[in-house]
């Protein structure tokens, strides 16, 4: 992979540790749910074990996409960015909010176009 592959790639990884934390940590607190747009902190309460269970699905992203780097292998790498672009189209699509399109799937996309040009 080139240098700029495993930036953008690290990037992606970056973001899914950092959606881990929102979701299995931050979720009842102010930074959570205003990061999600939660109605309520009942609500967020409520849905805290879902929310959990969530950020474990983007820990597992993130190592993915470690894992890449580290065995610099841009199979696994493109396997990754693929199911972190299918999450963000249907994420976006399900909740109807098109700022999830942009947060997850676009700059997976672009990785995935630098992980095709570098191979």
């Amino acid at each position: 992979m080139t240098l700029i592959t495993i930036i953008l790639v690290a990037f992606v990884a970056f973001e899914h540790f950092y959606f881990l934390i929102l979701e299995m940590f931050m979720w009842t607190k102010p930074k959570g749910i205003k990061a999600f747009g939660l109605k309520s902190k009942q609500f967020a309460e409520e849905t805290k074990v879902l929310a959990a269970n969530q950020g474990l699905y983007n820990g597992f992203l993130a190592a993915g996409l470690i894992f890449a780097i580290i065995e610099n292998d841009i199979r696994i790498a493109i396997f990754f960015l693929v199911c972190v672009t299918i999450a963000g189209i249907y994420g976006a699509f399900s909740t109807k909010q098109i700022k999830l399109f942009y947060v997850q799937a676009v700059p997976a996309i672009i990785a995935l176009i630098f992980c095709f040009i570098s191979s």
